[in-house]
């Protein structure tokens, strides 16, 4: 298994834009990529621009396909 974690600070104005965007990801993730086994997308109840990521992956080359897709490379531009 290949885990990855990943902490964005969102500023207020892009907050709602980046929920849909990251939700979206997650679900296309899930769905679209076998190697992957599970996107959390965790929105801290303290500080609501803070939203942590818990991704887990068959492998480092599932995550290399990860960042290769289609739906990734149009979220990382977005964001």
């Amino acid at each position: 298994m290949f885990i990855v974690t990943v902490t964005f600070k969102i500023k207020d104005s892009k907050i709602d834009d980046f929920r849909r965007a990251v939700l979206l990801q997650a679900e296309n993730s899930l769905s679209k990529e076998k190697e992957c086994y599970q996107f959390d997308v965790c929105i801290d109840p303290v500080n609501k621009n803070r939203i942590f990521l818990y991704e887990v992956y068959s492998s480092g080359s599932g995550f290399q396909l990860h960042l290769e897709s289609e739906h990734f490379l149009k979220f990382d531009e977005l964001v």
